[in-house]
């Protein structure tokens, strides 16, 4: 791939991250566990603290990748290969943290991605101002996880061939 479409391609996934750790950050600094108990009738405290963990962990990893595309983008001349290293780590750490949380709180429901619909399913039933968050977030994370699932198996390879 040349420069300009990984330097693009950075750019894009740098907007992507500072508008989802803007969302994530506003969401968790104006709720808590009481609030979501409040707002959903029997909900569970340690289901809800499991989603909370999950979602304080995809914003760190959202907020160092940001970090990363932010210090990639400022070097001169752009190193292309360490572009290439950035965005294949935010494809590991923020879109499968995304997709698969550690613990399984949610995950991904491949089929529905077929219909149109919202693939993020819960092991229970959620807070809806959690679930209207991750909703809001999906089509972004589908739209990144499709511009760089290349790096999935190209980083790799490049990686195996220097060994």
């Amino acid at each position: 791939m040349g420069n300009s479409i990984v330097m693009s391609q950075t750019k894009q996934v740098e907007a992507f991250l500072q508008q989802t750790v803007k969302a994530i950050s506003d969401y968790l600094n104006e709720t808590t566990i009481t609030g979501l108990l409040h707002e959903q009738e029997g909900g569970r405290k340690a289901y809800y603290e499991q989603l909370f963990s999950n979602l304080r962990r995809l914003v760190v990893y959202c907020e160092e990748g940001l970090e990363a595309c932010r210090v990639v983008l400022s070097d001169e001349p752009f190193r292309k290969a360490a572009a290439e290293k950035v965005l294949y780590r935010i494809y590991h750490s923020c879109i499968s943290e995304f997709f698969a949380p550690k613990g399984d709180t949610w995950y991904e429901d491949s089929r529905s991605a077929y219909t149109g619909r919202n693939s993020i399913k819960f092991r229970q039933t959620p807070p809806s101002s959690f679930k209207n968050l991750l909703s809001s977030l999906e089509s972004g994370f589908q739209t990144i996880r499709e511009e760089l699932e290349f790096y999935e198996t190209d980083y790799r390879t490049k990686i195996i061939q220097s060994k």
